[in-house]
């Protein structure tokens, strides 16, 4: 009503009756002309109407008064009345009157809907501008007149979300072939839930979950629990009408694909879709819609990378399912004290009954070791527009790759540093360009060979050459004392594991500060260095003996 009337222009009715007021609007609409006659006075000299009002409430009765957005209506009032519609104080005169008159009178029930705050100059539950300072006015001035006699109208839960999502976006049941085809599914269901008790939620395997089921159907209850308790946090986000314009959304989306699912689970959310994306960003930070290209759904996702590389989890999308479930589960709890979504709960909007839920389990350890956005915290998971720590590293690790020349050099340095504590030898000779680098003399010498010289059972490898020819020569003079040589040279297939830790180990290095540690997972695995496997070459035939 506030934004199609306007308090400035008189509305003309078919019948000729010139309506100026709110009051003469609610006469007309009640009674027509005869109504409108026993408020006209107080119409055209925009004064409030008085008990005229119960009276002609009981006159024709039994009736329902909508205002909404009554808000966006005052604040165009001006101080003085010199507009057709009265002016700002008479307005809540007249609210005071339209509550009263709508209490004493006979079968008639009054609902006003107004902001339930105005955050970001919008409202919770009716997403209208509350309008500046005489916005904020208006409403703090209707609220106290409206508190006096209200009776508040407590949000939408769940369960009636379903009735009101089935009702507006499906067509009732009424073939008994349909109620049957609901009633297989719901057992279906609960069946399986039951048999695989550990899998899931305990709420799952009771009764009153089947009917749930049947109460949500086609559309399955964890859809509705997570919208109701978890985006229904959010300040933009409208408990009936964001629900609707999803789910419409969703439902179209998976009409156009053909989608033959027994239930529209979390897992089925097309979050690929354009307008499904749009209804689940819109609540959130724009950084969102990278997040989910990169991780959750989308043509260069990672999940859909997943499924198309492993056929055990392809062949029913597995990773693809759970990014969705786990996307609608955690994005808008990211700033609260408990994040994340269990696992339980992930496999309860991923599986169908007929399915392992071993597969999205699989898929779940491998999207947690591979994500760049989704975090885990025992079995809780959560995505964050935040990459985690340990991705970046990997990510800054591949960069290092490109730059051999540093990770060499950080090697050979690590190596020089571990070879001062070997005390068995009284000469030590690291990674010697040429046989020149190496006396010839009657001292035990271990002359350790780089990283680019490697020994493997291959013939000539580049640890057996190297060693051949600083057994053979000093320089340009023939080498003498050969029997005090002992070569050591890293291990072929062992150095590829170094490769990899290296460069990892090299970004943590520069990046932990104190109180900080590099996390013990890693310092393992990057401690390859002192675990590698060398070998040591036989002066007269370079051949090779474990140590």
């Amino acid at each position: 009503m506030g934004n199609k009337i306007s308090p400035g222009n008189p509305s003309v009715k078919p019948d000729g009756t010139r309506v100026a007021t709110l009051w003469g609007e609610l006469a007309w609409q009640l009674g027509g002309p005869p109504a409108f006659a026993r408020v006209q006075a107080d119409d055209a000299q925009a004064t409030s109407p008085g008990d005229v009002l119960r009276e002609l409430f009981n006159e024709y009765g039994p009736c329902l008064i909508l205002v909404d957005e009554w808000v966006a209506y005052a604040r165009q009032l001006h101080d003085q009345s010199d507009l057709p519609a009265g002016g700002f104080e008479t307005q809540f005169t007249f609210a005071q009157v339209l509550t009263e008159s709508a209490k004493l009178a006979k079968n008639c029930l009054l609902v006003i809907s107004l902001p339930a705050s105005d955050t970001s100059g919008r409202s919770h539950s009716d997403d209208v501008e509350v309008g500046g300072t005489r916005g904020r006015e208006a409403l703090d001035r209707l609220r106290n007149v409206v508190g006096r006699v209200e009776s508040s109208w407590r949000p939408a839960s769940a369960e009636e979300g379903f009735e009101i999502v089935r009702r507006r976006l499906f067509q009732p049941l009424s073939d008994p072939a349909q109620f049957k085809d609901r009633d297989v599914v719901a057992r279906a269901f609960a069946e399986f839930y039951r048999t695989q008790q550990a899998e899931f939620l305990p709420e799952c395997r009771e009764s009153d979950y089947e009917q749930r089921i049947k109460a949500a159907y086609p559309i399955h209850p964890e859809i509705f629990d997570r919208l109701y308790t978890d985006w229904s946090t959010l300040v933009k986000f409208q408990r009936t009408r964001g629900v609707l314009r999803l789910m419409a959304a969703v439902i179209h989306s998976l009409w156009e694909k053909g989608d033959r699912n027994p239930l529209i689970l979390p897992a089925n959310i097309s979050i690929d879709d354009p307008r499904v994306q749009s209804e689940l960003t819109r609540y959130l930070s724009d950084n969102w819609v990278p997040v989910i290209e990169k991780d959750v759904d989308g043509p260069n996702s990672l999940p859909l990378k997943l499924d198309s590389e492993l056929p055990n989890l392809g062949k029913l999308s597995a990773c693809r399912r759970v990014a969705r479930a786990i996307y609608l589960g955690s994005a808008p709890t990211t700033a609260a004290a408990h994040k994340g979504i269990e696992d339980r709960r992930v496999k309860l909007g991923c599986v169908m009954p007929g399915e392992s839920p071993a597969v999205f389990g699989d898929a779940l350890r491998r999207m947690a070791a591979a994500a760049t956005y989704l975090y885990q915290d025992g079995p809780h998971y959560w995505y964050s527009t935040q990459p985690t720590v340990t991705k970046l590293a990997e990510d800054r690790a591949e960069q290092l790759k490109r730059e051999p020349d540093k990770v060499a050099h950080e090697l050979e340095q690590r190596l020089r540093k571990d070879l001062q504590r070997m005390g068995d030898f009284p000469r030590i000779h690291p990674m010697p360009q040429s046989g020149a680098d190496v006396p010839d003399d009657l001292d035990a010498r271990l002359v350790v060979l780089g990283i680019g010289q490697p020994y493997s059972k291959e013939t000539n490898s580049p640890a057996e050459l190297a060693a051949k020819a600083i057994l053979e020569t000093r320089g340009t003079t023939p080498r003498l004392y050969r029997n005090t040589l002992v070569f050591l040279a890293a291990d072929k297939t062992r150095l590829q594991v170094l490769d990899e830790a290296a460069p990892r180990d090299l970004w943590w290095m520069r990046r932990a500060r104190p109180p900080c540690r590099v996390p013990e997972t890693e310092r393992r695995a990057l401690s390859t260095l002192q675990r590698s496997r060398f070998r040591r070459v036989d002066k007269r035939s370079a051949s090779t003996i474990g140590l």
